[in-house]
């Protein structure tokens, strides 16, 4: 994807162009780190890779500190996320620095700082026209709906404030967006969908 997206706003990618960089030079210590501590509790690879949909829909490759290790049980299968989840991982999900390595997403201008968060790829064919609409912007690191309840939000709930976020832009609500989104951080607040370690799955519309 280009450096400056036809369709996204100037002054946005100008933002997170500059952010982005200082951020990268500020965390490259915290971030070198945390790949060793990674390495150490999960193994190789320290990166968790996964397609998801960007910019009106067109896949991209999401990174983020991985979490979970590679278990299995005797039929080599994945055990379930919550046998996978180490104390550590939970660690980087709960103060948000698994989502680091997307910085790397933001600056080859895949993602933005602020923007809808990139979900998973089929769930393109469920959404309603109006819940489509979330892909008329970039997708963010944090977002409107992540300072807003974040995980503990239904689905309905956050595809609603993602549109919001689609039809209410502005360099003024991005700022305001991630001024939230330290303080949230910080008290740890929406981290968990109650019963899951991970979001529940988006089934559909009724």
């Amino acid at each position: 994807m280009p450096i400056f997206p036809s369709g996204v706003p100037k002054s946005k990618r100008i933002f997170d162009l500059l952010v982005t960089v200082i951020g990268l030079v500020i965390l490259s210590p915290v971030m070198l780190v945390l790949a060793l501590l990674v390495w150490i509790f999960h193994g190789w690879p320290v990166l968790f890779r996964q397609v998801r949909p960007g910019y009106r829909g067109v896949p991209f490759a999401l990174y983020k500190f991985r979490s979970m290790t590679n278990a299995r049980d005797a039929q080599g299968n994945l055990l379930p996320d919550e046998a996978r989840l180490t104390r550590f991982g939970r660690f980087l999900r709960a103060s948000s620095l698994d989502e680091l390595p997307e910085l790397f997403n933001v600056l080859r201008g895949e993602m933005s700082l602020v923007g809808p968060r990139p979900l998973l790829m089929q769930y393109l064919e469920r959404y309603s026209p109006e819940q489509m609409r979330r892909h008329e912007v970039l997708p963010g690191i944090t977002g409107w709906a992540q300072v807003n309840g974040r995980n503990a939000l239904t689905w309905q709930e956050k595809f609603r404030l993602d549109v919001w976020y689609v039809d209410h832009w502005s360099l003024w609500l991005d700022l305001k967006i991630l001024a939230i989104t330290v303080w949230k951080v910080l008290k740890r607040e929406g981290i968990d969908q109650a019963g899951h370690v991970s979001a529940e799955e988006f089934m559909g519309n009724e």
